[in-house]
């Protein structure tokens, strides 16, 4: 995942959501399962960084792509299974 998200970044600093969702596919992940933030504030700015999640056995591969910089981990799932608070398909 991280060389997915590294490599998107390295192309666009700051990524648009269906771009982050598309690299989660590249590396493996069912569509429908991705969760990605908003990549624009309800304002109409852009965010200043965007992330998603995937879940996989109970757990949440999360990655945050922040002006080109990349971070990855993995993280417990919510209760509800979910890897990400609020409006994130």
């Amino acid at each position: 995942m991280e060389t997915q998200l590294a490599a998107l970044a390295a192309q666009a600093p700051k990524p648009s959501r269906d771009a982050v969702r598309d690299a989660y596919a590249a590396a493996g992940f069912a569509p429908e399962s991705i969760e990605v933030s908003q990549d624009i504030t309800p304002t109409g700015l852009a965010v200043d960084s965007i992330v998603a999640g995937a879940p996989v056995a109970g757990e949440c591969v999360v990655g945050e792509v922040r002006s080109g910089a990349v971070t990855v981990t993995v993280v417990p799932a919510l209760a509800s299974g979910q890897c990400l608070i609020g409006d994130d398909r």
